[in-house]
């Protein structure tokens, strides 16, 4: 997307927002747009706030400056273990070191709301306490640990995925974490977690894909989250209004009635997690992808 495209949907939220925006800028990873300084800089010219979320590779001295003094002012990095598993996640052997080069930068700075995530996988899922000594040691303020999601590449991916036994596992040492409040420790927007919600989140799951949250993808695609099917994207800036797309679709986002099916229709959770993280749902299949309450019930 070219940065004048950006800039006209910028103007179109901006002629009729009634309340604060943050506009999140992410990835792949943002820092490859050699523009990113004056995206954020028109950002912050038209009342916004802005961040990103990156996997910390190309953040230097230079462009933490330079990025600040654009008025960011909030950042998430992915650090996915210590450097054997955090390289073989990310198929590079310098990943971890840059990616710890750009935490220090970012955790010193006290103008930034900034925060370290974690995708649990089988590599990196016993190697948790570790990860958290490493953190604790470097004084991080906010982790918050995903699991990943069976969709796109990850589908076929065994190694990726936990089993119910080790969700258990990873919802435990949250919530032993959360107990000792070194820092702020949180599983991630992944799914409704049951009766343990409450324990390993600070507040209860909501999924708020269309509904407090919008996307513009790469191609001008009108969404929500990025990791949603694209088969329910909602427009297209190229030949739509964002803020008329915005405003006058996103139904199958805001009435969730429409997932009470297959395994979720006569689930006593139902109320509480509303059919679950969109990103788990495909069009015209009855059921999420996966389901922590009923297919990943956690223990005690």
């Amino acid at each position: 997307m070219l940065l004048e495209d950006f800039l006209k949907v910028l103007d179109d939220i901006n002629s009729v927002r009634h309340e604060q925006i943050i506009v999140n800028l992410t990835g792949g990873e943002p820092l490859l747009r050699p523009d990113i300084e004056q995206c954020g800089y028109e950002i912050r010219k038209r009342g916004f706030r802005w961040s990103i979320v990156t996997n910390g590779f190309y953040y230097t001295a230079e462009k933490h400056v330079s990025l600040m003094n654009a008025g960011m002012g909030a950042a998430t990095l992915s650090i996915d273990g210590l450097e054997d598993e955090h390289n073989w996640l990310r198929n590079n052997p310098l990943s971890f070191n840059k990616a710890v080069e750009a935490m220090r930068l970012m955790n010193r700075e006290k103008r930034l709301n900034f925060d370290v995530v974690t995708c649990v996988n089988q590599k990196n899922i016993n190697h948790l306490e570790s990860l958290f000594k490493f953190f604790k040691e470097e004084g991080l303020k906010a982790w918050r640990l995903f699991t990943i999601a069976p969709i796109g590449r990850a589908k076929d991916n065994p190694e990726l995925q936990l089993t119910g036994e080790q969700i258990n596992q990873l919802w435990n040492f949250i919530i032993q974490k959360k107990k000792e409040s070194v820092m702020e420790i949180n599983f991630s927007c992944e799914a409704w977690a049951g009766p343990l919600d409450g324990k390993i989140r600070d507040g209860f799951f909501f999924c708020r894909a269309g509904i407090h949250i919008g996307s513009v993808l790469i191609d001008g695609s009108i969404g929500a989250c990025p990791n949603i099917d694209r088969r329910f994207i909602q427009g297209n800036i190229y030949k739509d209004h964002f803020m008329e797309v915005w405003n006058q679709k996103f139904d199958l986002y805001r009435n969730r009635n429409w997932m009470k099916q297959g395994i979720c229709k006569d689930c006593d959770g139902f109320k509480d997690c509303q059919g679950g993280a969109f990103h788990l749902r495909k069009p015209g299949c009855e059921d999420p992808i996966f389901c922590h309450f009923k297919g990943r019930r956690a223990k005690g």
